[in-house]
């Protein structure tokens, strides 16, 4: 039996540390003109290494958002896997959101990309869309727990296109019900030995009574529940208690603008994520 740490353990283990805090590094053009720099790949380095060098060791997660990464062209990648593999280096566990889904040979090699033992700086975890079927992210999903790392799979979103797919009903179960029931499948195990599972869900913090008009039941799912819209976007202790319920303990409250408003200096970011993350776990206590 394999003593390597899970991705639950690791997660638990890193949030008990440095807090709950997923702080995300998302360089998209307003953003790293506001920190006075250009919006080219040197800015987009710049930008890069500054929330580096702030968050890696202070911050339990961090969630480089790819696109804004991508849109540089292999270059821009490459500086992504250099923070990547800096923040790991610090101690500081990396979600990359890239929201990948598809099925047979192209997700086999998604999940290789992102999570297989031979993947070039693979992240601790990666996010992925279910909406060709929950059983589309097989490959993701069971690479992850072979190598220990994790899935976060968008089960309720915020957008107000999201209710039209997410909130559907077929054959009595919405299809944000399948996408929870299926987690809570796969993170069975792990409940079973008292642990939090390596798949996770992307659950929006103002999405409302969602949860309960659909008759989910996140707590079951054993699994961390990513959760944009904390902060800056509107969430509050009563949304989160509201959405999240006897879940709660699980939450990965995700903050982008609140905290890169600080920049470009690194201690004042250092300081606003730790304020954040303080805050954050003040609103889940």
């Amino acid at each position: 039996m394999s003593t390597t740490p899970t991705f639950g353990q690791r997660l638990r283990e890193a949030t008990g540390r440095l807090g709950p805090l997923c702080a995300g590094i998302d360089p998209h053009r307003a953003l790293v003109e506001s920190w006075g720099l250009a919006y080219d790949l040197d800015g987009l380095r710049a930008f890069t290494r500054a929330c580096v060098e702030a968050f890696g060791g202070h911050v339990a997660v961090v969630k480089p958002q790819s696109a804004f990464f991508e849109v540089f062209g292999s270059a821009g990648v490459a500086v992504l896997e250099e923070a990547v593999r800096d923040l790991r280096a610090a101690g500081t566990l990396v979600l990359v959101d890239a929201k990948r889904g598809d099925i047979g040979t192209t997700m086999d090699a998604y999940a290789e990309a992102f999570l297989g033992k031979d993947a070039v700086d693979a992240p601790d975890a990666v996010t992925v869309s279910p909406y060709l079927g929950y059983g589309s992210l097989r490959p993701a999903i069971d690479l992850a727990e072979q190598t220990g790392r994790g899935v976060f799979v968008l089960a309720l979103t915020s957008n107000p296109e999201g209710p039209e797919v997410q909130h559907a009903v077929r054959d009595g179960r919405s299809v944000a019900g399948t996408v929870v029931a299926g987690a809570t499948a796969d993170n069975a195990t792990a409940a079973a030995r008292g642990e939090l599972g390596h798949v996770g869900l992307v659950v929006g913090a103002t999405v409302g009574t969602a949860v309960q008009d659909l008759g989910l039941d996140l707590a079951a799912v054993n699994g961390a529940l990513l959760a944009p819209g904390v902060g800056a976007q509107g969430g509050t202790a009563e949304d989160l208690k509201r959405v999240f319920g006897d879940a709660l303990s699980n939450v990965l409250p995700a903050s982008s603008r609140e905290v890169l408003g600080a920049g470009p200096d690194v201690v004042a970011l250092r300081d606003r994520a730790a304020r954040t993350s303080e805050a954050m776990a003040a609103l889940l206590s």
